[in-house]
């Protein structure tokens, strides 16, 4: 993990100079970052604003801090800072899920079938409990999640303490838990 927080403050840095070497964050991390804004928001809104990551992070990579966080927690904050300005769209997203059971970001006809053999039921009932957390609570929700982010990644990437994520977490989870509880029950 240091070799490529190393690697990866080295090709910022190279990046001023050279532009193109840029392209090897994308590459490194756009699939990533893809999945998680489209567990977010739903894969048509996706492609604009994985794009717009990339876009921000190059116009901002005299900013990169290397001594601060990694390439990886840094592009997670500025793909959720987007997102919390896609935030309506985001509720909407759930709300559809709640409505229909039918999550448009599951990637293959394999993982839908067998996602709708095991929770087809429970998928309403969680998107639901998603609109009812907090900004905050979902924001670390999904980056653990989706992202596989740990507590230091996450709060590097949303600017917040540890303690503060830990305790979103915290809620979040027991939110969702006693929606899960209220479905089985």
């Amino acid at each position: 993990m240091i070799a490529a927080v190393s690697d990866d403050a080295e090709v910022i840095s190279a990046s001023a100079t050279d532009a193109e070497r840029f392209t090897e964050l994308f590459h490194r991390y756009a699939p990533e970052i893809h999945r998680y804004i489209a567990s977010r928001l739903g894969p048509d809104a996706a492609d604009d604003l994985m794009a717009e990551t990339f876009l921000q992070a190059f116009r901002q990579r005299d900013r990169y801090d290397a001594a601060r966080a990694g390439v990886r927690p840094w592009l997670y904050g500025i793909a959720t800072k987007l997102i919390s300005r896609q935030r309506r769209s985001e509720l909407r997203f759930y709300k559809a899920i709640a409505r229909t059971g039918v999550d448009p970001a599951v990637e293959s006809p394999m993982e839908r079938a067998t996602d709708r053999l095991s929770a087809e039921g429970m998928r309403g009932d969680l998107a639901a409990a998603l609109t009812r957390l907090n900004q905050g609570e979902r924001n670390v929700l999904v980056l653990v999640a989706a992202g596989g982010l740990g507590y230091e990644e996450i709060a590097q990437a949303l600017g917040v303490a540890v303690g503060t994520v830990s305790s979103r977490l915290n809620r979040a989870r027991a939110k969702m838990r006693a929606a899960l509880e209220a479905h089985s029950g």
